[in-house]
This record gives structure tokens, sequence and C-alpha cells, in this order.
């Protein structure tokens, strides 16, 4: 079985979400450790509630990133952490870290990758007015949301939309295709050449593009 472990910072709607996939056995996993930098974090709450085991680790506390994200790795490395999660993680993950878990750390971004990276995606697509955004699920590497996509869903971007409403309807489609990235893991269905992501299966489970289906 898969040994999962979560970075998260905020609220963890998406640690919910895959919190409840494993629980439906849609998942063959176990999350095993959950750390967070925000000792004021919803995710902590949820951990709990599922009998996660939990780290506070903050920047402070470490003389630099380095040692920070050392210090974060070898946590998750004592827990045989197998796949590291970012739900959330409201931080750029540095080398110390990527280095230890290569193509072993999944991040989920509100747009089209490579559309709207960093911060507020949401409100840059409705500032430019495109007409299709989405989330993306991808392999985190050493730049602010560089690598390799994994899985991609669209949603409509309405005349009428503002951040928050189109926030709303990307987060739904988060909430399934990030379990859907962790499922294919989990199956070994995920081989990573350069940037090309290759997916044992039907091509469909790499992209959705109708929402209504989803």
């Amino acid at each position: 079985m898969l040994t999962i472990g979560v970075l998260a910072s905020g609220r963890g709607s998406n640690f919910q979400a895959i919190i409840d996939n494993i629980n439906s056995g849609f998942i063959k996993a176990k999350i095993v450790l959950l750390i967070t930098d925000n000792p004021e974090a919803y995710a902590l709450e949820r951990a709990n509630n599922h009998n996660i085991e939990t780290r506070i680790i903050q920047p402070k506390e470490f003389q630099d990133k380095d040692s920070y994200y050392a210090h974060i790795a070898n946590e998750l490395k004592r827990k045989d952490v197998e796949l590291v999660i970012l739900a959330g993680f409201m931080r750029v993950v540095e080398r110390a870290l990527i280095q230890e878990f290569r193509n072993k750390i999944m991040n989920i971004h509100p747009a089209l990758l490579p559309s709207f990276p960093g911060l507020h995606g949401q409100k840059q697509a409705v500032d430019y007015r495109v007409k299709i955004s989405g989330c993306t699920v991808h392999f985190a590497d050493e730049g602010v949301d560089t690598g390799p996509i994994i899985i991609q869903a669209a949603v409509p971007v309405y005349e009428d939309d503002t951040e928050e409403t189109l926030s709303e309807r990307i987060l739904k489609q988060e909430h399934k295709i990030f379990p859907m990235a962790i499922k294919l893991f989990s199956e070994d269905k995920i081989t990573v050449d350069g940037r090309n992501v290759i997916i044992k299966g039907k091509r469909e489970d790499t992209v959705i593009t109708n929402p209504s289906l989803v």
C-alpha cells in the first residue's frame, strides 16, 4: 500500500478530498504524516479527525531554506513516505526536498499550466478574460509550477466571473483530478521521461475537457 506524506498550509480541502478517496477505497494508500508550516492551519484538525500524525515545522526555526527542507525530507523518510502531496502548501519547495523525492512530489495548481503559474492563477485568468481555465496536477521541480504535467481539467470562464466564482468552479475539479493522479501513481501507471508523463491506460485519464462529465 502506498504511503503518503502531505504538506499543507491552510484549510486543506484537497487534503480532505484525498482522505475521502482513500476511505472509499478509490485509492489504495495510507496517509502517514501531515506537515504544516502554519500552526493555525485547519488541515491540522482534518488530520486529527482521521488519526493522522502531524508535525508543525516553521522556517523561522531553521538557519536557512536548505536546512528547513532537509529536515522536512528527513521527517518524511522517517515515515517511509513514497509520495509527497502538496495540498495548498504556500511555499516554493526547494532542492533539498526535491532531490530526495524526485518525481515523487505532486502539486495541484488552479490554472492550465504553463499558463498563469505562481499565485492567483484564477485572478490572472479572469483579468486576461480567457475563455477556458482549469487546474493541473504536476510533479514539483525546482521551478515555480514548472514540473512535468500529469493531469489537467478544463472549466469554462464566463463573462461575469470573478476570481471567487472561478476559483469555486476550479476547486470542484481539483477535488476530482488530484485523487485520480494519486490513484494512477499508486497503481504504478505513471512513468516520467523528461517533461513527458506517460500514463498506462486510457488517454482520457490524463485530461478532462468536459466539466459536465466530472
